[in-house]
């Protein structure tokens, strides 16, 4: 499977993103999501099931780790730009969209859509969605962000219980802060890896 293909986003803060997401879906919650002074991290994991190998594949999650930048770039400038796609209705609007697409798209795969947990846990966790949440809470907080790309981790550098999602993988995080330096914890991985290891999370595909 080419590296690209092989590929996942999430978010890993705010914690209770999921919850918050499914009540703003039902409309117990408006937009913004999340208070100015909390955290967002977001994730894309490159190579998760079978890992990035060589030089050539390295090279190939750079450039498109590159592009990932520069979409989430563009995404703030269009939404700072036009504010009234940050409404609470129009927000909600493009995610029912999505909804009925992914609702299809479970369907196709024989699914049962109609079952609520799985419909909403395949919500919770569509990048679509997410890269949306990251970029709209920053354009609306007129917010910094910045980005840091890992290179494929060796088994060494990471937690026993996690060489086997992590290790050969490339790793790249965002956050809705100016840089290193402007986040509360010890290092941009800490926190990705204390979520990670939590036995709920759960990184598959349906």
């Amino acid at each position: 499977m080419p590296v690209v293909a092989d590929s996942y986003m999430g978010m890993f803060l705010p914690t209770d993103l999921s919850e918050k997401l499914v009540s703003f879906i039902s409309a117990y919650l408006d937009f913004p999501l999340i208070r100015r002074d909390e955290i967002m991290g977001a994730f894309y994991l490159f190579g998760k099931d079978y890992g990035v190998n060589g030089k050539t594949e390295v090279l190939a999650v750079t450039d498109l780790a590159k592009r990932t930048i520069e979409q989430v770039g563009r995404n703030v400038s269009l939404f700072y730009r036009t504010p009234n796609k940050l409404s609470s209705s129009a927000i909600r609007e493009d995610i029912m969209k999505r909804v009925l697409q992914i609702s299809v798209e479970l369907q196709q795969k024989k699914v049962d859509s109609g079952n609520a947990y799985k419909l909403n846990d395949r919500i919770v966790k569509d990048p679509v969605i997410l890269s949306d949440f990251f970029s709209q809470h920053i354009a609306y907080y007129q917010q910094d962000y910045f980005f840091e790309l890992f290179q494929p981790f060796k088994k060494t550098e990471l937690p026993f219980s996690l060489r086997d999602k992590l290790a050969g993988r490339m790793l790249l995080l965002a956050y809705n802060v100016k840089n290193l330096k402007s986040l509360p914890f010890e290092s941009s991985l800490s926190p990705f890896i204390q979520w990670l290891e939590k036995p709920a999370v759960n990184m598959s595909k349906v």
